[in-house]
């Protein structure tokens, strides 16, 4: 069977590689379309030119970028408002018209937690994502963004209460407290090790954000061993769409 076609949407540059990079070179590996949306920064930021890299080394594309101000790095979008700030039927509307255009049956976003670091952009993303994947199969909704398309699943990209024993010390130094869900709510841990080394060059394609010490710096001084043990499974939680409650609801008809 073909493997189904996938968007990714994001907050910033990097999460990509570490929330989803393993499952976007999967797909790509077997010939499936992939691309991915960046909610924040510039397209002529020098982090965007990383974005480039890194899914060129993913196999998803070229960046696709709404261009909102990161909103703790204001000069990362010069003139744009914050994307928390942005008016938020415009933002769902930015999305619907990448929807439409791409057409994936698979649509990848960050949890209502906003991953394990619960940053406010990524928590305005997943909510930004769910809104427009449900408009963008509804035609009165954003006429002029294209021909309604319905995504055939929604999952969020998350971690485990039990991944805090492989994260819980590398993490500690920051201070900050891992958002993580109960294991019963992971609908798919996915195995991508094979396609680990890809995973790994993407993250590290992000040199900016390995500069200063952020999550793409923690993963560049592990060893591999350790790298495999904290990046060598993906956790996603299916969240339905309309199409996958309507079809339950029907079985449900006498």
């Amino acid at each position: 069977m073909p493997v189904p076609s996938l968007l990714a949407v994001f907050a910033h540059p990097d999460d990509e590689s570490l929330s989803a990079g393993g499952v976007l070179a999967r797909h790509a590996s077997a010939g499936a379309r992939t691309a991915v949306v960046t909610a924040t920064w510039a397209a002529d930021s020098p982090r965007a030119a990383e974005l480039a890299e890194a899914l060129r080394v993913l196999g998803a594309g070229a960046p696709r970028m709404l261009g909102h101000a990161d909103s703790r790095v204001p000069h990362s979008a010069p003139g744009r408002p914050r994307l928390c700030d942005a008016p938020l039927d415009r933002t769902v509307g930015e999305l619907v018209t990448h929807l439409r255009s791409f057409r994936p049956e698979i649509v990848v976003t960050h949890d209502a937690y906003g991953g394990l670091t619960g940053h406010e952009d990524h928590v305005h993303t997943h909510r930004v994502t769910l809104l427009a994947v449900h408009a963008a199969g509804l035609e009165r909704l954003y006429p002029d963004a294209g021909e309604p398309w319905r995504p055939s699943a929604l999952y969020l990209a998350t971690h485990p209460h039990s991944a805090v024993r492989d994260w819980g010390g590398h993490w500690a130094p920051t201070g900050k407290a891992l958002r993580t869900v109960p294991d019963d709510l992971i609908t798919a841990a996915v195995d991508v090790t094979p396609w680990l080394e890809r995973k790994v060059a993407a993250i590290l394609a992000h040199r900016s954000e390995v500069a200063r010490g952020a999550a793409p710096g923690l993963i560049a001084a592990l060893p591999a061993a350790e790298r495999e043990r904290l990046l060598g499974t993906e956790y996603y939680i299916r969240h339905d769409t309309v199409t996958a409650v309507r079809r339950r609801q029907t079985e449900l008809l006498p």
